[in-house]
């Protein structure tokens, strides 16, 4: 191969396996489709990747699959952090500025010690396995049940894309209710919900949960709504704008109250291998 400082799409692709297994060539070509990515061009059009650009691109990888967040928000992180370069969260090391390819394309990515690497399906109890991570708030400081306001929607063939599953499984996570794409005429959309939805599942099926088995959180989340809507029902009933944001504001706070709740309960289920013996 020839002495140059950047790599193609398949080096990448050769290079991110070991860490992104389901990572695929068409996924990547989707990120870049969004906006995420942005590789120079050969005079013959093909994608030139430089060590920013695979930075970039192992930056994106993890927030999708260890902080589960949609590409909008990764995207508006990306744009915040500047041309160039990445965000540094709280668990991720600094990954410098963008090199411009004045280094070896496989310089800054292979400087990470495998050990530190989080790979699917890894128990967080064998040594030298990455961690299990919380799931974030993604809305940040917004209201737990506050609607996505983007407006974007997917394909199915998208949405297997930006969550890194089969197009199978995504309709198994349909068949128990757990995505409800939109559909208009014969047409079927994925929003943002949907992606989330997603994101979720991928990272409980590398521990071999399946779809079947999440349904028990539709189950809980349906029974949770019923009982919240006897709650506010009476304001509803008052049909005038004020009762109505009532309403809003007391579904908030309950749904805030029953996260806390549900954590606080399953941290008692789960003390005493928590705690050790």
């Amino acid at each position: 191969m020839e002495d140059r400082a950047y790599l193609s799409i398949g080096e990448v692709l050769a290079l991110l396996r070991e860490e992104f297994p389901d990572v695929t060539i068409s996924k990547i070509r989707f990120l870049e489709s969004q906006g995420l990515l942005d590789p120079e061009r050969t005079p013959s059009g093909y994608r030139k990747f430089y060590d920013s650009d695979v930075d970039r691109l192992r930056w994106i990888l993890r927030q999708q699959r260890e902080n589960f967040l949609p590409l909008k928000v990764i995207k508006g992180r990306l744009r915040e952090a500047g041309a160039g370069r990445v965000p540094v969260d709280v668990d991720d090391e600094p990954l410098g500025a963008a090199s411009g390819g004045g280094s070896s394309a496989s310089g800054a990515v292979s400087a990470e010690p495998a050990a530190n690497r989080s790979h699917p399906g890894a128990n967080p109890g064998v040594t030298g396995a990455a961690p299990a991570r919380s799931v974030p708030d993604l809305a940040g400081d917004s209201p737990p049940l506050a609607p996505a306001r983007t407006g974007s929607s997917m394909s199915l063939s998208e949405l297997a894309t930006a969550s890194g599953l089969e197009e199978h499984d995504l309709a198994e996570l349909e068949k128990f209710g757990l995505l409800s794409p939109r559909r208009v005429g014969s047409t079927v959309y994925y929003d943002e919900d949907s992606l989330l939805v997603a994101n979720l599942a991928a990272g409980f099926m590398r521990y071999g949960v399946e779809a079947r088995h999440l349904r028990m959180y539709k189950v809980a989340a349906e029974r949770e709504a019923s009982f919240f809507e006897q709650v506010v029902m009476p304001m509803l009933k008052q049909r005038n704008p004020q009762a109505r944001r009532q309403a809003v504001d007391t579904l908030t706070d309950l749904s805030r109250l029953g996260q806390s709740l549900r954590v606080a309960m399953l941290r008692q289920a789960l003390r005493q291998y928590l705690e050790g013996p």
